[in-house]
C-alpha cells in the first residue's frame, strides 16, 4: 500500500508564497498575521489535511520560534570596532526580511573549549543557527554531531562536510595582489596570520599565485603576523632592517596599523612604500591615506547566509556545501607604481 506523504508546514507556506514562520503564528493562534490571512491558512491547512500535532511545533515536532541564533567567537566581537558586528546587522536585517528575527549569542573561549553547545539552542529558542567567525573543528565536531540546522560564515573547514558562506577571498587577493605588481613592486610582503583563520589563509594564496605567476618568491616564512593563531591581534613587527617596496595586508585594520607605523618611521605612503587592506571596512575612517582594498558587500554576502539557513530549516531544496561571494578591488591612494 503506498504510503500518503505528510502534509507540512512548508506545504502550506509554499502554496501561499508566505514564510513558515506566518504559518506556525496563524496555526498557533499567536500575533501577528491578520484575521483574512490566518483563515486562509487554516482553509487550506483543513483542505491539504495537515495534522497539527501541538501548537507551535513542525513537522519534526520542534518548536517553531520564527528566530535564527547568530553564535560570534568572543574574540572576534567588539561592538564598536568589530567587522562582525557590521556584517551581523546585515544579516539580521536580511532575516528580518523574510520574517526571521535573529539573537545573538556570544561564544566564551571556555564555552568554545569545552565544545558547550549554545544556550539559544539547548533552550530551543532559535529554529537554526549561524555561526559567525572561525570557530575550532573540534567545537563544529560537536555541535554536528547533536544539532543538523546551522551553517557558518565567513569560514569553512575542511573536515567537515558543513553548508557555509564565504568570501572569494583567494580570487580577490589574487587580483589584487596582481595590480600591486602591476606597479612595478616585485618585493612585496604578505601581512596576517597563516594559522589565525581559512579567510586570512585563502587571501595568501591568493598572493601567493599572483607572486609566482610574476617570477617573485613568497615563502610562508616570509608572512609577517598581525595576530596569534586564535585571531587576537598582537604587536605588528616591521621588518625595518629589510622593507619591501609594498605591503599586502588581509584587512583594512591590519593595512592601518602598517600606515601608521610607516608614518611613524618617516616613511610615505604610498611614495616610499605601497599598502593594501581587503574587506573595505575601516571603522572611524581610521587612516590619513585611502586604502586600495577589495570590496565584497556585505549585503550580498548576508543576502546568500539568510536564504541558505532558511532552505535548510524549512527543508527546501538547495545547493549542499561551500557558497562563494565575491568582490571587487576599489583603487584608492595608498598604492602606487615604484619609483625607479
Amino acid at each position: 500500500m503506498e504510503q500518503i506523504k505528510k502534509v507540512t508546514l512548508s506545504d502550506i507556506a509554499e502554496r501561499l508564497n508566505i514564510s513558515v514562520v506566518t504559518v506556525s503564528k496563524a496555526l498557533s493562534n499567536k500575533e501577528g498575521v491578520g484575521e483574512d490571512l490566518r483563515k486562509q491558512i487554516k482553509t487550506l491547512a483543513a483542505e491539504l489535511g495537515y495534522k497539527q500535532k501541538k501548537a507551535g511545533q513542525n513537522s519534526s515536532g520542534s518548536s517553531i520560534t520564527g528566530n535564527i541564533g547568530i553564535l560570534i567567537p568572543n574574540r572576534f566581537f567588539s561592538q564598536n570596532y568589530s567587522f562582525y558586528w557590521y556584517l551581523f546587522n546585515f544579516v539580521s536585517t536580511e532575516l528580518l526580511n523574510r520574517n526571521y528575527y535573529s539573537i545573538m549569542e556570544l561564544l566564551s573561549d571556555k564555552d568554545e573549549e569545552e565544545c558547550n553547545i549554545p544556550r539559544m539552542v539547548q533552550d530551543n529558542k532559535v529554529d537554526g543557527l549561524i555561526i559567525l567567525g572561525q570557530t575550532s573543528d573540534k567545537y563544529l565536531e560537536t555541535i554536528h554531531a547533536r544539532y543538523e540546522d546551522f551553517i557558518l560564515l565567513d569560514f569553512y573547514t575542511n573536515k567537515l562536510q558543513l553548508d557555509c558562506v564565504s568570501n572569494d577571498d583567494y580570487y580577490c587577493s589574487y587580483m589584487l595582489t596582481s595590480y600591486v605588481i602591476s606597479q612595478g613592486h616585485k618585493k612585496i610582503r604578505f601581512v596576517g596570520n597563516f594559522e589565525a583563520t581559512t579567510s586570512i589563509r585563502d587571501r595568501y594564496m591568493g598572493f601567493y599565485k599572483a607572486m609566482l605567476e610574476n617570477g617573485y618568491d613568497a615563502p610562508v616564512s616570509s608572512i609577517i603576523n598581525d595576530r596569534d593563531q586564535k585571531g587576537l591581534k598582537i604587536e605588528l613587527p616591521l621588518p625595518y632592517d629589510d622593507m619591501p617596496t609594498a605591503f599586502v595586508c588581509n584587512c583594512d585594520e591590519t593595512a592601518a596599523i602598517v600606515c601608521e607605523k610607516l608614518i611613524e618611521k618617516g616613511y610615505r605612503v604610498p611614495e616610499d612604500i605601497s599598502v593594501t587592506g581587503f574587506d573595505d571596512y575601516l571603522p572611524n575612517g581610521r587612516t590619513s591615506v585611502p586604502l586600495t582594498t577589495v570590496h565584497i558587500k556585505p549585503e550580498d554576502t548576508a543576502r546568500v547566509a539568510a536564504d541558505l539557513i532558511i532552505s535548510k530549516i524549512t527543508k527546501q531544496p538547495y545547493m549542499k556545501g561551500r557558497h562563494l561571494v565575491s568582490g571587487k578591488i576599489i583603487i584608492r591612494d595608498s598604492v602606487s607604481p615604484l619609483q625607479q
